[in-house]
């Protein structure tokens, strides 16, 4: 059903002292709540819910937590604990009495997260987005040119190595035999576990030969479990509809050993979706994950710079590939069309400033914005400052990564990786407006003490 409407009054709280009666009111946090349009959010969430059934938590809960989790960098353990002993916390999701408990489990976040999609969190980035407006923090003129780049957001997996992920294989398909009721001939945990062991001892040794004679050994024991398994479910469709994900993922696993050619690839067995992207990186050669476009403002507003957009690409497309989509989803997320972008040498090939026929009338026709690549010469000086500021998004990512969750994923699936990229550039533009309410109060705070000091020369003269 559909969240339900916060009460004006509880009823229990007859004797209990409102939040706004011991909270500051000029607090960060407070203006913030005041600013943010719950209202227009809450039409947008109810979209998600049907008409039947027990009332949802209201939005500001549901909402206010997500984005108090983004803001400040919390897990879900330490965002409820943190909950029930911060009044600020408690009065930014629409408490009226400060709760000593919360009133709803932790794992309606998990509920939460997977009941809202992709377009829900778009609007609540342009909410955070309008409210920095309102602020005065960031302008539509701020908008007009942008700054794209890609990074890599890592997925919460371990290294991926052939004998890990042969062994991982052998061990989850012999427990969800025994869980079916399948007895198969023999499991070979016990010899796989040693096998894996030294698999690595040889790769670290660099004695390759024996190493790859573990693998093969591990690689034969798995295809046994596998055939094992399809010998005893294929009189019954119901068991083989059960184990058909988990037999194509020992598939591609027992293929994907001792051969670097093998496509598809599959590097964790709890989350296939995983990809290996190379960013040229000396520290990190690999990175296991998947890539995430991040849209910033290319100069520095009031506020500081602000997240335009901000997605999961999946697939490892190339980026020039993507620019296009990119910057039109920008268009169409603010209301405001970039007139210049301005992008690394990764880009190179995107095709966006040349004129294409177009469909319906074979004119030639181009794109609204221009495309500028870093290291491009013979520019007016107004286009070269501005390509010198394309750097400036590197700390973005670098302060999305470290405070605002995004360094490790750790939701499943791919629905996941986009929740949490949206969710810590929602996150990351949220702390910039509380910057700057902050720096507003400490401004407004010096103007009244300047003030009072002029009276009192007044009055002594």
């Amino acid at each position: 059903m559909k969240p339900a409407k916060p009460a004006a009054q509880e009823p229990d709280g007859l004797f209990k002292t409102p939040l706004e009666r011991f909270i500051n009111m000029q607090h960060p946090l407070v203006r913030l709540a005041e600013r943010i349009d719950w209202e227009v959010l809450d039409g947008e969430v109810a979209s998600c819910f049907g008409d039947v059934g027990r009332p949802a938590v209201p939005t500001r809960f549901m909402l206010g937590m997500l984005v108090l989790k983004a803001i400040n960098n919390l897990s879900d353990e330490a965002l409820f604990d943190r909950w029930s002993c911060d009044p600020y916390f408690q009065h930014f999701t629409g408490e009226i009495y400060f709760q000593h408990r919360v009133p709803h489990e932790r794992s309606g976040l998990s509920h939460w997260r997977n009941r809202l999609g992709a377009d829900i969190l778009d609007r609540l980035l342009l909410e955070s987005l309008n409210v920095a407006q309102n602020t005065g923090a960031l302008s539509k003129c701020d908008m007009e040119v942008v700054t794209v780049d890609t990074t890599v957001q890592e997925k919460s997996v371990r290294f991926p190595t052939d004998a890990a992920l042969l062994y991982t294989a052998l061990t989850k398909l012999g427990i969800e035999a025994r869980l079916s009721g399948i007895k198969l001939r023999q499991s070979y945990v016990r010899v796989g576990k040693r096998a894996q062991i030294m698999a690595g001892r040889y790769a670290h040794a660099k004695q390759y030969k024996r190493m790859r004679k573990q693998l093969k050994f591990l690689k034969t024991r798995l295809g046994r479990v596998v055939r094992d398994i399809e010998r005893n479910t294929a009189d019954n469709s119901e068991k083989q509809a059960a184990f058909a994900v988990s037999l194509r993922k020992a598939r591609i696993i027992g293929g994907q050993a001792l051969s670097r050619r093998a496509k598809p690839k599959i590097y964790s067995w709890h989350a296939p979706e995983v990809e290996c992207i190379g960013k040229g990186k000396a520290r990190a050669p690999y990175e296991f994950g998947c890539k995430a476009t991040i849209t910033t403002t290319n100069g520095r507003a009031k506020g500081g710079m602000f997240i335009l957009h901000a997605d999961a690409l999946h697939g490892n497309p190339f980026d020039g590939h993507t620019l296009g989509e990119v910057l039109k989803q920008t268009a169409t997320l603010t209301g405001v069309t970039p007139e210049r972008a301005h992008v690394d040498k990764g880009y190179r090939g995107h095709k966006q400033n040349i004129h294409t026929p177009d469909p319906a009338s074979g004119l030639p026709t181009r794109p609204p914005w221009r495309v500028f690549i870093s290291g491009r010469k013979a520019l007016k000086p107004h286009l070269k400052a501005e390509l010198k500021r394309r750097s400036a998004i590197e700390p973005v990512i670098g302060h999305i990564k470290a405070d605002h969750r995004m360094g490790r994923n750790h939701l499943k699936g791919r629905s996941g990786d986009r929740f949490n990229v949206k969710m810590a550039a929602i996150g990351f533009n949220f702390r910039r407006i509380l910057k700057w309410l902050e720096t507003l109060v400490l401004w407004l705070m010096l103007w009244m003490r300047a003030n009072a000091a002029g009276s009192r020369k007044m009055a002594v003269c």
